[in-house]
């Protein structure tokens, strides 16, 4: 399990031991960040050692190190969201209001990470910047989209990262390349100053090595008490294991470390229940058939800042959103009612058993040779996305956890009642106590 680093050490000792590792040729820092921001982050270092020396912290957040998803608003500086066609829009006035809220917290803002183009992937591979490799093992795919983000905490060059997640960004990478990615409820953080993908779906969260920090990430950003979060204990927990489709395919080392997950979770005191959703899925594919939100609406938003070639786009991306700008207006309309029908019949269907289990992601991380292909590439994204999308159209908070696994890293993905992020967090980290305690 990934750890952080040694928090006695300075901020300032710590960020330069951050900077060498961004630096470093074998950890591609060049291929993580898009920005690095050395002397703006040495510089907030120094002052919050001061404030530490002076007992006037900031509170828990103060001289963390953090890194910014590349479709957050920096002043000064372009927010590209992973695309070519981007490069040419006139920099931030002012920073994304999370960012915002990061540095009023003490937060180091070491600098903004690599993305897939529009964040509309879920593989981690993008033409226009690089293909980032896995933490884990270089040739093989960091997940996406927030690639960069999980990377960065992954491999020491941040300490939490701030991403975003409208199908599964947060959590695909998390747990392809072994991290905690945390998706909150929709509107629950702000997301001002931050490139839209899907305005419907997109939602904006940590990644961190532990729960703990992403659920300090999480009360920063939502304005709330930063207190260290309580792990709640399994023991009389019950959680429903939906099986059905969202387990169709599973790879074998997945389906091995999920299993011996619930085995340690039984053996802890909790309440492993199979059961099924299938009904609930049945009415999202019903919505599917109708269009999809990130298509239409990413249309929208290039429309809207007069771009209409889109030659430098990514033909794999490109065909997608060429798609969503010829839906009929009445298609969209009907689309947004039906996920409010989704919304209340999830709710409903969670009364009983609030909390679901299952594997973050149906494989272990592909390697970045056997995506580049188109037909394998939309084969492999739409597997990643499987089970993680079904949190955001249906608007559950939803956390990946690593989970003990031989090779490479696993996510296990407990999902829960709409607006119980906090409780979920709990839940989540006595989860992890007892995966990795």
């Amino acid at each position: 399990m990934t750890v952080p680093p040694a928090s006695l050490a300075s901020a300032a000792d710590r960020v330069e031991a951050a900077l060498s590792r961004i630096a470093d040729p074998e950890r591609q820092g060049a291929l993580v960040f898009t920005e690095v921001f050395a002397d703006e982050a040495r510089a907030a270092a120094m002052a919050s050692d001061r404030r530490a020396a002076a007992g006037r912290s900031l509170g828990p957040l103060d001289g963390r190190i953090v890194s910014v998803k590349a479709l957050f608003d920096v002043a000064g500086e372009t927010t590209a969201a992973g695309s070519a066609i981007l490069r040419g829009q006139p920099a931030a006035s002012r920073d994304a209001r999370a960012v915002a809220r990061l540095r009023a917290a003490g937060a180091v803002i070491i600098g903004r990470t690599h993305m897939t183009e529009f964040a509309f992937s879920a593989v981690g591979i993008n033409p226009h910047y690089g293909n980032p490799g896995n933490p884990r093992d270089r040739s093989r795919v960091p997940g996406g989209s927030s690639s960069g983000a999980v990377i960065s905490v992954a491999d020491g060059m941040a300490e939490i990262a701030l991403g975003s997640d409208t199908g599964g960004s947060l959590r695909i990478p998390a747990a392809l390349s072994g991290a905690v990615g945390f998706k909150p409820s929709a509107g629950r953080l702000p997301a001002e100053g931050a490139f839209p993908l899907s305005p419907t779906l997109d939602v904006i969260g940590p990644v961190a090595a532990t729960v703990a920090d992403a659920a300090l990430l999480d009360s920063v950003l939502s304005d709330g008490d930063a207190a260290p979060l309580p792990a709640l204990p399994v023991a009389g927990q019950s959680f429903l294991v939906p099986r059905g489709r969202l387990f169709d395919g599973v790879e074998p080392a997945v389906a091995a470390a999920f299993e011996a997950a619930l085995d340690r979770l039984r053996a802890a005191g909790a309440h492993i229940v199979d059961g099924s959703i299938e009904t609930e899925l049945d009415a999202l594919a019903e919505l599917d058939r109708i269009g999809v939100f990130t298509a239409i609406e990413l249309a929208a938003t290039l429309a809207e800042l007069g771009i209409t070639a889109l030659d430098g786009i990514d033909p794999k991306t490109r065909a997608r959103i060429e798609a969503g700008g010829k839906a009929p207006a009445a298609d969209y309309v009907r689309m947004l009612r039906r996920r409010a029908d989704l919304i209340r019949l999830m709710d409903e269907r969670l009364t009983r058993h609030p909390v679901l289990l299952l594997p973050t992601v149906p494989m272990t991380a592909p390697a970045i040779s056997e995506v580049l292909e188109d037909a394998a590439f939309h084969r492999v994204n739409l597997a990643l996305l499987r089970n993680t999308r079904v949190a955001n159209l249906f608007d559950l908070p939803a956390i990946s956890l690593q989970v003990p696994a031989d090779g490479l890293p696993v996510g296990l993905m407990a999902m829960g009642r709409r607006g119980s992020d906090r409780s979920l967090l709990g839940i989540a980290a006595g989860i992890e106590a007892v995966l990795w305690g």
